[in-house]
C-alpha cells in the first residue's frame, strides 16, 4: 500500500498543546516558569520606539544650519510637550523674535547642523502579550517570551480572519446545518464567541460587530459576503492581522455548508466555557490555520509531563480511507475519503506532473482524482 504524508485538520476532545508566546523586541517577562495562567494573564511586556518627526528648525529660525546649537533651549534627549518652544532667535533688540514650538508631546532624539533639523521621538508605545489559554509556564525564553501548556478541545478551522480573541463559547444555532439571522443575536450576547450554524453573513458579522461579540466560528461563509466585509479581494497573504473588531472561524468552506457534527457536537459540549481563538490563516507554504482551545481547567494547570509534539500542524498518514477535506477549487472544503493512491506521477491539464490520489466526496459519493497537495488529513 502506497503512503504520504499531509499537513491535517485537528478535531480533538482532548489534546495536550504548546502554545509559543513572544515579543516583538526584547523586553520583560512578568512569569514565572511553573506558574498557572489564565489567558488573559499579562506574560510579557515592552515597548516599541515612537515614531520620529523632522523639525526644519533653521529654516524656521533662518538662520544658518551650523548656528543651530545657540538658538536651541532644548538639547539632545530632552523631554518636550507639544506647544513648547524648543528654540527661538534673538531678534531686534529683544523684540521680532521668531519660535519653534514642538509639534510633539516626546524628546528631543538629535540636533543636526549639518541640516539644520531637529529629530523628535514621540513616546514609545507600550506592548502586552498576554498568555491566550488557560495553563501552565514551561519554558521561559529570556527577554523574548514564554510557552505555555495546555490541555482540553482543539478544533482546526479551513479559513479564518481575524485575530486572536478570548471569550465564552455560546450555541447560536439549533443544529450544524441551521441557519440563524441578525435577529437572532442580541446586546447579551457581547464579549462572547458564537458558534452560527452552516453560513455566516455579512450582515450577521456587522451585527455581531456592533454588540461587541468577540468571535464567531461558523460552517460557511459566502465568498461575496467576505469581498465586502473586507471590502477587497483577499488574495493568498496570511490572514489574521485583519482589524474589524471580530475573529471569524470557518470550519467547513466557502457558501452555506453544514458544520461536521463532530465539530459542532464538541462545540456544544464545551458551551458556557472560555476559548480562545485565532482566525489566522495561510493555506500554501508554511501552513498556518485558524484555532479553538477550550482548555479542561483541571488539566490545563496540571504539571505533569504531557507528550506534546513539537510541530502543531500535526503531520499525518495518508492511506486508503482516510478522511480528508480538499482545499482547493472546485470542491473546496468537501469532505472526501481516499480511496485510491497511485504510485506514479501523472500528468495535470497544467502539463505538471505530481502524485495524486483518488478520493469519494462525502456529500455526492463521486469520485475524482486530485493532487495530494490539494487535501488535508481531519484528524478526530
Amino acid at each position: 500500500m502506497a503512503h504520504a504524508y499531509t499537513p491535517g485538520l485537528k478535531v480533538s476532545k482532548g489534546m495536550a498543546l504548546k502554545r509559543i508566546r513572544r515579543l516583538p523586541l526584547p523586553g520583560t517577562i512578568t512569569v514565572q516558569q511553573g506558574q498557572k495562567v489564565n489567558a488573559e494573564t499579562v506574560v510579557a511586556r515592552t515597548e516599541l520606539p515612537g515614531q520620529v518627526t523632522s523639525f526644519n528648525v533653521a529654516s524656521l529660525l533662518g538662520i544658518q544650519p551650523d548656528e543651530i546649537y545657540q538658538y536651541m533651549l532644548k538639547k539632545e534627549g530632552d523631554p518636550i510637550a507639544k506647544d513648547e518652544i524648543i528654540a527661538s532667535s534673538k531678534g531686534l533688540f529683544g523684540l521680532f523674535k521668531s519660535q519653534c514650538k514642538s509639534p510633539i508631546t516626546g524628546t528631543i532624539e538629535s540636533i543636526s547642523k549639518i541640516t539644520g533639523l531637529v529629530m523628535l521621538r514621540e513616546p514609545p508605545i507600550p506592548v502586552e502579550i498576554n498568555a491566550y489559554v488557560d495553563g501552565l509556564v514551561t519554558e521561559i525564553i529570556p527577554n523574548e517570551g514564554v510557552v505555555i501548556q495546555t490541555y482540553g478541545t482543539f478544533i482546526q478551522g479551513i479559513f479564518g480572519i481575524g485575530g486572536e480573541a478570548i471569550g465564552e463559547l455560546a450555541i447560536v444555532c439549533k443544529s450544524p446545518d441551521d441557519v440563524i439571522s441578525p435577529d437572532d443575536l442580541n446586546p447579551e450576547m457581547a464579549g462572547k464567541v458564537l458558534v452560527v450554524g452552516s453560513i455566516v453573513t455579512s450582515d450577521i458579522i456587522n451585527k455581531a460587530i456592533q454588540l461587541n461579540v468577540k468571535g464567531i466560528i461558523s460552517g460557511g461563509i459566502d465568498d461575496s459576503d467576505l469581498r465586502n466585509l473586507l471590502g477587497y479581494e483577499l488574495g493568498v497573504a496570511i490572514t489574521g492581522s485583519e482589524r474589524l473588531g471580530i475573529t471569524i472561524i470557518i470550519t467547513e468552506g466557502f457558501g452555506r455548508m453544514a458544520m461536521a457534527n463532530r465539530t459542532f457536537n464538541l462545540l456544544r459540549e464545551c458551551e458556557g466555557k472560555k476559548v480562545s481563538i485565532n482566525g489566522a490563516t495561510q493555506i500554501r507554504a508554511g501552513v498556518i490555520r485558524p484555532e479553538a482551545i477550550i482548555p479542561d481547567v483541571k488539566e490545563a494547570f496540571s504539571s505533569h509531563s504531557l507528550d506534546i509534539p513539537d510541530d502543531p500542524e500535526l503531520q499525518g498518514s495518508l492511506n486508503i480511507g482516510t478522511e480528508v477535506r480538499i482545499i482547493r477549487e472546485p470542491h473546496f472544503g468537501e469532505l472526501a475519503e481516499v480511496t485510491e493512491l497511485p504510485v506514479d506521477l501523472q500528468e495535470l491539464e497544467t502539463e505538471a506532473k505530481v502524485r495524486v490520489l483518488k478520493v469519494r466526496l462525502r456529500r455526492t459519493n463521486d469520485e475524482i482524482i486530485l493532487p495530494r497537495a490539494n487535501v488535508e488529513i481531519v484528524s478526530f
